[in-house]
């Protein structure tokens, strides 16, 4: 063998081994990715999900609005990344406690039932005015002692929680959209699919409740979101008695 054979023999052995060595550490850090993004959404591959779907209070029969169904293919999405399988019900179908297999539910407390049920469990700081009525306060939240009213298509706040049942560490979590308008849901659930790796190195498996607002969606749709405040502390605490004495009918709070 001369040495401009051997040159190319040892070339082609050097690409062979360079490429397989970048093969191998793209495919480590894609599984890490993986394995964190599996951690934060609380989706093993193979784990069950379910994705539960309010109603569009707007309509007079049984329907979810456009833009939840596309709040719902954002979150089906990340479910199919991970390689987890998903139950869709809708918000009235739904008779099982949380922690066994992670949640996603969407919508605000006036259009579906089962997030009245974990906000008033798991979030006695914040209340919702759920009064069908127009006013300045209609869609309205308030956390703690700040109150955050709506501009339709202007300015509009949605919830995005990330909540465990208790401290057991197999319990799986729940996702909270709970939005002023349905296009806020989406907001939401873009959100965290856009910024999933960055909430999970801040927040790793722990609860946390974001409030977030929605800019101009009038124009942008759901695109444009800014974080207000992580409210988490205040969520989670319960309401000074003072507010806690709302009048009944204008809060997800009244019987």
């Amino acid at each position: 063998m001369n040495d401009d054979v051997r040159n190319i023999v040892l070339g082609v052995i050097a690409a062979a081994i360079s490429a397989g060595l970048g093969w191998i550490a793209r495919t480590y850090l894609w599984k890490r990715k993986l394995r964190r993004k599996q951690e934060f959404l609380g989706l093993p591959k193979n784990s069950e999900s379910l994705l539960v779907v309010n109603r569009d209070p707007a309509a007079s029969e049984p329907a979810v609005h456009r833009f939840d169904v596309f709040a719902l293919l954002e979150l089906a999405a990340l479910i199919k990344d991970c390689g987890a399988n998903v139950q869709m019900v809708t918000q009235d179908n739904v008779q099982q406690g949380f922690g066994e297999r992670t949640e996603f539910c969407i919508g605000g407390p006036g259009s579906n039932r089962r997030m009245l049920a974990h906000m008033a469990a798991m979030l006695p700081g914040v209340r919702v005015n759920i009064d069908p009525e127009p006013g300045p306060d209609r869609g309205a939240f308030q956390i703690g002692s700040e109150r955050y009213r709506m501009e339709a298509g202007v300015t509009e706040y949605v919830l995005l929680a990330r909540l465990t049942a208790g401290e057991r560490r197999e319990a799986r979590p729940v996702f909270l959209f709970c939005g002023q308008r349905a296009i806020t849901n989406q907001a939401a659930t873009r959100y965290l699919a856009r910024n999933h790796e960055r909430l999970a190195r801040k927040h790793g498996a722990k609860p946390f409740v974001l409030l977030l607002k929605v800019v101009n969606s009038q124009a942008y749709g759901p695109d444009v979101v800014e974080l207000v405040a992580d409210v988490t502390r205040t969520a989670q605490a319960p309401l000074p008695s003072t507010e806690a004495a709302a009048p009944p009918g204008n809060s997800h709070r009244a019987p």
